[in-house]
């Protein structure tokens, strides 16, 4: 054997959303350091790099929808001390700074030698795998998001345009199913109302059909929202196919390019039962149907490992033709309320003035820590997984419990250490229990959860 990446053993961080605004490397904690000699002694550390890389007069400020997220160049060099040699790019704050804004994040990666896919220059280049080499073999990523706002995508290059700046997406459809007298009902609303009159006149001044939005029978368009006739009361949800197949593209190129592809989806889109009742988002515990399905046709089309993060807790885990499918690792740095300037808008949506501060956004916004992330202890109990390969086949999977700080001041919080014994148990057993429905079975061992395979 003349390489050792022909041995096919290879081990794999996989972290969650992270949104660094502070220095990472100062602390000692053991618990902190234990966690950051786990992430830097494997091969490769992956995270989602939640934010916009960039000094704070780099970039215009855009339209956001929350924070402005800005992680400051020099903090690269702290993700790298934690361990972490690739990222993926493709997610809802990457265009938090505009255009300027994803070239810096680009530019500075480059600049720290972190390998990043997700976004670019133009849409080819933001599809892109891009590829990191290791001792033991070299990976492949391709990183989409589902979440994002539509001005931030990518545009392509043509030979007589210039492509646009933006994010790698995987966009989706979305419908609620109802009765027939709920449609019914909304037919009669819409000709009242004029929805009908005005899908008629943008018909008339030559729009296309695929931004009005054609119907089919059984099917029918309220205002943005579009409803379909079924059975039981529902929402269904389907990926934009040009977006899968170019993106399974990208992975079957991969495939010939590397030892190892992963592929990264950014995905705040939620489904299942709880999605019609729960009155808090941490309530909900799965992926919404477009992404399950994505997930099953990377790992056909040649993807090792499949990571999805962005509902901001973790999610099960199912192991899918031998490959693993981690459908939410949740987030794994969450320091989203300590930067140190954010856009007019976010203070203007609060009613905040122009003497008003990241401070007092902070308080206005969660209401002195009483709603929101502030409030909720799910979103401070976090796993992070280490897969493991022997002869080119997944061994094992460690997932290891994390604790964020919950009720900690802002300027603490976030920064995640390993969980002490009660705590661990308890946020491995919830990923054991979502697992379980997906006929995982996570065992736990020594602080943390295991996935053996024979």
């Amino acid at each position: 054997m003349l390489y050792d990446a022909e041995r096919g053993e290879f081990s794999l961080m996989l972290l969650g959303d992270v949104m660094p605004t502070r220095r990472l490397a100062v602390f000692d904690e053991a618990r902190y350091l234990q966690l950051r000699t786990i992430c830097s002694g494997a091969d490769a550390t992956f995270a989602n790099l939640e934010t916009c890389v960039h000094h704070y007069l780099e970039g215009h400020q855009n339209i956001s929808g929350g924070t402005y997220m800005t992680t400051e160049p020099h903090l690269l060099d702290d993700l790298k001390w934690l361990g972490v040699n690739f990222v993926s790019t493709a997610n809802n704050h990457a265009y938090d700074y505009g255009e300027e804004g994803i070239l810096a994040t680009c530019r500075y990666l480059d600049a720290a030698g972190i390998m990043h896919a997700g976004s670019g220059r133009h849409l080819r280049e933001a599809r892109a795998p891009a590829y990191l080499d290791t001792k033991h073999g070299r990976i492949g990523l391709i990183a989409a998001t589902a979440t994002m706002p539509g001005h931030s995508v990518a545009g392509a290059q043509r030979s007589d345009t210039a492509g646009r700046a933006g994010v790698n997406p995987l966009r989706h459809s979305l419908s609620y199913v109802v009765d027939e007298r709920g449609l019914q009902e909304l037919r009669r609303l819409g000709a009242a109302l004029g929805f009908d009159a005005a899908r008629q006149r943008r018909e008339n001044l030559g729009d296309a059909r695929s931004r009005i939005g054609a119907h089919a029978a059984g099917e029918y368009g309220f205002g943005a929202m579009r409803f379909e006739k079924g059975e039981v009361f529902g929402v269904r949800t389907s990926a934009n196919k040009r977006d899968v197949e170019e993106n399974l593209q990208q992975i079957k190129e991969a495939r010939r390019m590397s030892d190892w592809v992963v592929v990264s989806l950014h995905c705040h889109e939620v489904g299942g039962e709880k999605l019609l009742t729960a009155a808090h988002r941490s309530e909900i515990d799965e992926m919404a149907d477009f992404a399950v399905d994505f997930a099953h046709r990377c790992i056909d089309a040649g993807a090792d490992v499949f990571v999805a993060h962005g509902p901001q807790e973790p999610f099960g885990i199912e192991i899918y033709r031998e490959r693993p499918i981690f459908y939410s690792l949740g987030t794994t740095i969450f320091e989203l309320e300590t930067p140190q300037y954010l856009a007019e808008e976010a203070y203007t949506r609060y009613g905040l003035g122009s003497d008003a501060g990241p401070a007092d956004f902070a308080d206005v916004r969660y209401q002195n820590d009483r709603v929101g992330h502030p409030a909720d202890p799910n979103y401070w109990k976090q796993v992070v997984a280490k897969c493991e390969f022997k002869d080119k086949k997944l061994a094992r999977v460690d997932l290891y419990p994390l604790d964020l700080g919950f009720g900690k001041p802002r300027w603490q919080r976030g920064r995640p250490l390993l969980a002490e014994e009660k705590l661990g148990h308890e946020i491995i057993d919830k990923v054991a229990q979502l697992s379980r429905r997906l006929g995982t079975d996570v065992k736990y061992q020594d602080g943390r959860g295991v996935i053996l395979f024979d």
